[in-house]
């Protein structure tokens, strides 16, 4: 037996568009630095800006999560740290757009085809989920939101975490496969295929497609099957 469809009401969704940022995906940022593919980060903006197109004529809360650090770096633990430097790109040293994953340098924003509109919430953290150490949650609550719908980079880190701290605190997810993208090619599809396993433990998953059709008519209940 099939999974129930997934009924969208704008009024109780919020669409959390994770960290597409400079750092991650322009030649010159952090990722880059770290010696990582960016190029395959930048293949899921098309598909999120028509999920952000369709989310705003919805009415729907849009939230845009940047991640870093303070410029003290106060925030940034010491284990975080000793990665970052492990990998050949230290948070806070210099780089082509400012200093890595640094709040407030130009690395550190939103890439330009996805910032956020007047109004829409951005969530800075510290860390890779983003209920750690944030107001997320009081956002969501204030808002009366119950279901979210994930999109960003990467699939197998930021994507992740926020969706298991999402489920763990009783949210229904929905995680839009092509609108997400992976460092590594051969973890997008594991990182995708585990939200489903045991009846949907992680929510479900569908496409930029399906969701499209799921959200026309803002004022109309849609099904995605």
């Amino acid at each position: 037996m099939g999974q129930p469809a997934w009924q969208i009401e704008p009024v109780d969704t919020a669409l959390l568009v994770i960290d597409m940022q400079r750092d991650f995906c322009s030649p010159q940022g952090y990722a880059a630095r770290a010696g990582l593919d960016v190029a395959r980060l930048a293949e899921p903006i098309t598909h999120i800006r028509r999920l952000l197109d369709a989310a705003r004529r919805a009415g729907m809360l849009v939230v845009h999560t940047r991640e870093g650090h303070s410029p003290d770096l106060s925030d940034c633990t010491t284990e975080k740290m000793r990665r970052s430097l492990q990998a050949g790109a230290p948070i806070g040293s210099a780089g082509p757009m400012g200093r890595l994953l640094v709040r407030g340098e130009y690395g550190h924003d939103f890439i330009d085809a996805l910032q956020p509109a007047a109004g829409e919430v951005v969530i800075d953290k510290p860390g890779y989920g983003a209920f750690y150490q944030t107001d997320l949650a009081l956002v969501l609550s204030n808002r009366r939101i119950s279901q979210l719908i994930l999109c960003g980079v990467t699939t197998e880190v930021c994507v992740h975490s926020t969706l298991r701290e999402a489920v763990d605190r009783g949210y229904a997810c929905l995680t839009v496969a092509d609108a997400t993208a992976a460092f590594d090619p051969a973890l997008q599809a594991p990182a995708l295929a585990m939200i489903g396993v045991e009846g949907g433990i992680f929510g479900r998953v569908a496409t930029t497609d399906q969701l499209l059709v799921a959200l026309q008519g803002a004022h109309v209940h849609r099904d995605i099957p």
